[in-house]
C-alpha cells in the first residue's frame, strides 16, 4: 500500500487570478509583507500498489485527467 501526493500548480508566466485576488484581499484586511500568493491544487490518493507502481499510476492520473500540461505543472511523491 502507498499514499501518493500530487501537487498541481500553474506554470511560470500563466496568470493566477485566484492567487492575485487572495493577495489583494489579505492586504485589504491589513496583512502586510505578502510578496505573492499562488493557488495550488493538492490530491492525496491511497493505493493498494507498491511504491514504484503507485508513482507511475500518479503520473498517469495527471497526464490523463488531473493536470492540463499546457498551463500546469505537477509533481507526484510517494510517502
Amino acid at each position: 500500500m502507498a499514499i501518493i501526493d500530487i501537487r498541481i500548480e500553474l506554470k511560470k508566466g500563466v496568470a493566477d487570478p485566484e492567487g492575485s485576488n487572495t493577495k489583494k484581499t489579505l492586504e485589504s484586511l491589513g496583512f502586510g509583507g505578502i510578496k505573492s500568493v499562488k493557488s495550488v491544487k493538492m490530491f492525496e490518493i491511497e493505493l493498494d500498489l507498491p511504491e514504484n507502481e503507485a508513482l507511475a499510476a500518479g503520473e498517469e492520473y495527471c497526464k490523463k485527467l488531473l493536470a492540463n500540461p499546457v498551463v500546469q505543472s505537477y509533481k507526484v511523491t510517494v510517502r
